[in-house]
């Protein structure tokens, strides 16, 4: 991708903020994020602003969130069904669920995310988490991963998606009623993968092949560095966006050099969180008051400001970038400025890439939709003759 015009900002939508107090700054009602209402109203408000992804963090295995007493509200839908309840109700935003690769089935990952797929009518991403949570691995009954294993899971997972997302070719299901016939069987192919870590994943997918083919997988850079998939094979290319940070916002700049290095045909995404001046108070007073009732422990870069200073340097990290991921402190206060004046200013610049309804993830990454690998092998059968 090329910066600067065809840049694009993607917003997390998890929770109520990316501070660990933004439910003391919320307006929504517990019930809210059992029913859907609060993913509705955050995913319709990323796209009004001009938002082109929303990313879901995965917090399933977690509380909710925390309520007046520090009370545990339960029963949040994991990152996948928050996006794809949001699928329906918005039309050109993006939406790109947070996916563990440790402790999530692989043929599972696959298909739910072909589903989202079809139901945002293409627009869907993954975003790879690898869990080094020992409650994660507990509750699937597995003992914890270590650290130097988890780039590996996460190649071998995104490898299984991807041989499984081609396992129908485009036109296996061709509905014929006048032989009675859904699907042509030749088009449909086997995947047999075995991995080190002990899996094995057999057969087709249960599902037609995505919208857009494959759907683009954006990974933290460094996770795939120099890890093979079982069988030998280089992970080159497994991500299609790669994420990066800094501690500082200054330090962004190298950080995304580094990663454009590192994998020159991948996207480059900086992860920056945000706090705003807004309703009548500093940023800097507000995130003081938050910081009173829990400390905002963070490893993405930081910016504490103006609106018009955070204008500034999006525009300037977009030189380099190819997008930016905005975590904002709480967002049902920093979403309002951000929509007011933050995007309309750098769409006044022409910075960023327009909203372009019915177009797919990998149209807004510039990305050709790939044919099935299996496609070439294929052999016409004698009842197609």
């Amino acid at each position: 991708m090329s910066p600067a015009a065809n840049s694009f900002l993607a917003l997390e939508l998890d929770g109520d903020g990316a501070h660990p107090a933004a439910w003391r700054k919320a307006r929504h009602t517990p019930a809210e994020l059992l029913d859907g209402t609060r993913v509705r109203a955050t995913a319709l408000a990323a796209e009004s602003a001009g938002f082109h992804v929303a990313t879901f963090a995965d917090g399933s295995l977690a509380p909710a969130s925390s309520g007046p007493g520090g009370r545990d509200i339960p029963g949040r839908l994991n990152a996948l069904q928050r996006a794809a309840f949001a699928g329906p109700v918005t039309s050109s935003i993006v939406l790109v669920p947070e996916v563990d690769t440790v402790y999530t089935e692989p043929f599972h990952i696959s298909t739910q995310l072909a589903s989202l797929d079809y139901v945002s009518g293409g627009r869907a991403g993954w975003l790879v988490a690898a869990s080094d949570r020992v409650a994660d691995a507990a509750a699937v009954g597995r003992s914890v991963v270590a650290a130097d294993g988890l780039g590996r899971e996460a190649a071998d997972s995104i490898e299984v998606g991807r041989r499984l997302w081609d396992s129908w070719e485009d036109d296996a299901v061709i509905r014929d009623v006048a032989t009675g016939r859904y699907i042509d069987v030749d088009k449909l192919h086997y995947v047999d993968f075995e991995s080190a870590a002990g899996y094995s994943v057999k057969g087709p997918s249960i599902i037609p092949r995505p919208l857009q083919g494959q759907l683009p997988v954006l990974a933290p850079a460094g996770l795939l560095d120099g890890e093979q998939l079982s069988g030998d094979q280089p992970t080159a290319g497994a991500a299609d966006a790669v994420l990066v940070s800094a501690p500082t916002p200054e330090l962004l700049a190298g950080e995304i050099a580094e990663a454009r290095a590192a994998a020159p045909a991948a996207a480059v995404i900086a992860e920056l969180d945000v706090v705003l001046d807004a309703r009548g108070q500093t940023a800097a007073g507000r995130l003081a008051e938050l910081d009173a009732h829990t400390p905002w422990q963070s490893s993405r870069a930081r910016f504490v400001g103006t609106a018009a200073e955070l204008t500034e340097l999006l525009a300037s990290v977009l030189e380099a970038a190819d997008g930016v991921r905005l975590h904002p402190a709480v967002l049902d206060v920093d979403l309002e400025e951000l929509a007011q004046l933050v995007l309309p200013a750098l769409r006044r610049r022409g910075l960023l890439a327009p909203q372009q309804p019915g177009s797919t993830f990998r149209d807004l990454l510039g990305l050709q939709r790939p044919s099935s690998r299996y496609a070439a092998e294929s052999v016409p059968s004698a009842a197609d003759n």
